[in-house]
């Protein structure tokens, strides 16, 4: 399961350097590459966790804690890129 956590975090990251470059600053689209696979990986550590213990324990609930609350913005945030909200952040 590890191999896929880690695939699963970095496959959610990756995309936002070629957005970044592309929309030169941060945009709500940033948000999209987050869904699929930070849901998947929030499902993972809640439902199909390995029985773990000691540090990687600790390190699969952060991790599930901050993947939360990211996809607690990221999912609004994607709704309103899809509705409109196209501009970034710091030009007017």
């Amino acid at each position: 399961m590890g191999n896929w956590i880690a695939a699963l975090v970095v496959i959610a990251m990756l995309p936002n350097i070629a957005i970044i470059f592309y929309e030169r600053g941060f945009s709500k689209r940033m948000a999209i590459p987050h869904l699929i696979p930070w849901t998947l990986l929030v499902g993972i550590i809640m439902f199909a966790r390995p029985e773990t213990s000691g540090i990687y324990n600790i390190f699969l609930w952060v991790l599930f804690a901050v993947d939360f609350i990211a996809l607690a913005f990221d999912y609004p945030d994607a709704f309103k890129w899809w509705k409109g909200q196209r501009e970034v952040a710091g030009r007017t």
